[in-house]
């Protein structure tokens, strides 16, 4: 991959990526599909799908790694892997939970007041 040049990522447990650009395919591709089971006006999918989507479009364009960085600005390209692997996991756990769905019960009253 062009721009990769770095030994270390400088942060403990978090080794430098050897394939960021497929690796990051991978779990975007695998996103997406995951978001595709939830109901398209789910906010949770709406705001999900703008990002992955815009992430997505920058890692087919931009084969040079540090500058994928900068274009994506989150972080050192093997911090955008780990949101990527902590978004798949949570984009599963929400399409099991299904928050878009009624409450099963009312809320107790003043549940959602703040401050109490």
């Amino acid at each position: 991959m062009a721009g990769l040049l770095k030994k270390t990522t400088g942060l403990v447990g978090l080794a430098v990526s050897q394939n960021p650009h497929e690796r990051l395919r991978i779990l975007y591709s695998k996103i997406l599909a995951s978001l595709q089971t939830m109901p398209q006006d789910a906010v949770y999918r709406r705001y999900t799908e703008q990002l992955v989507k815009e992430r997505f479009d920058h890692v087919k364009t931009e084969p040079d790694v540090e500058k994928l960085e900068k274009k994506i600005n989150g972080g050192q390209i093997e911090e955008v892997i780990f949101q990527a692997e902590c978004e798949l996991a949570l984009s599963r756990k929400m399409a099991n939970w299904k928050p878009w769905e009624p409450l099963v019960e009312e809320p107790p009253p003043n549940q959602w007041k703040w401050p109490v």
